[in-house]
């Protein structure tokens, strides 16, 4: 996709979404960090149901190695793989709280040192918590960097790293926000929309879905 292609498809993302935000519900950093450890193979509506009640008793990692694993598992088991991720989630508690006095570590590096957190989750942190211009490359980011030529590769990483390089100002902040409702909303794996997508005529992929009227 050529640059002024792509500035154009940010400006028509960012014109109908200017403010995009995580729709993960949390109350402070680390609340989110535990939301998006969670979400690993897991939809974002899933584990806000999952987290409402523990959020409410959970705000710190103190709190949450109060409440232990078994009771983590309590309110997280509707979510996949939850014994997997309730064992991670009170391992990230107990480093933060003994290394990091209970804060969540403004660094990518370190993040992504804590166990259950990847580079996806730590990108997603630095983003949302502390303003950082990073990528998270989801399924649907990876899918549409692909299908529209916004960012063609073979791996998340290297879709990540197209983005980084080719994203121009001022829309690098927000951008994966409006990759990802794009491609949860309207650009879907399945069968895109193309017949009401903003960007339809920039994006590559040709056989455009025409609407419902018409199939």
């Amino acid at each position: 996709m050529k640059k002024a292609d792509i500035f154009e498809f940010y400006r028509r993302l960012a014109e109908t979404n200017p403010a995009p935000e995580t729709e993960l519900e949390y109350g402070n950093v680390y609340q989110l960090l535990v939301a998006v450890v969670l979400s690993a193979q897991a939809t974002d509506v899933g584990v806000n149901k999952a987290t409402r009640a523990l959020f409410q008793k959970v705000k710190t990692p103190q709190q949450m190695l109060d409440l232990g694993e078994d009771g983590l598992k309590e309110h997280i088991k509707t979510i996949g793989l939850f014994n997997g991720k309730a064992k991670n989630v009170i391992a990230l508690s107990q480093i933060l709280a003994d290394r990091y006095r209970g804060e969540v570590p403004a660094d990518r590096d370190i993040l992504q040192t804590l166990p259950g957190v990847g580079r996806k989750t730590a990108n997603v942190v630095m983003n949302c918590a502390f303003g950082a211009e990073t990528f998270a490359v989801d399924t649907h980011i990876f899918r549409i960097g692909n299908r529209t030529g916004l960012a063609p590769g073979k791996t998340p990483l290297a879709v990540e790293l197209k983005l980084e390089k080719e994203t121009p100002q001022p829309f690098r902040r927000h951008a994966h926000h409006w990759l990802i409702l794009h491609g949860r909303y309207i650009c879907k794996a399945r069968r895109p929309e193309c017949w009401r997508c903003p960007v339809a005529d920039l994006c590559r992929y040709k056989p455009k879905t025409p609407p419902p009227a018409e199939r």
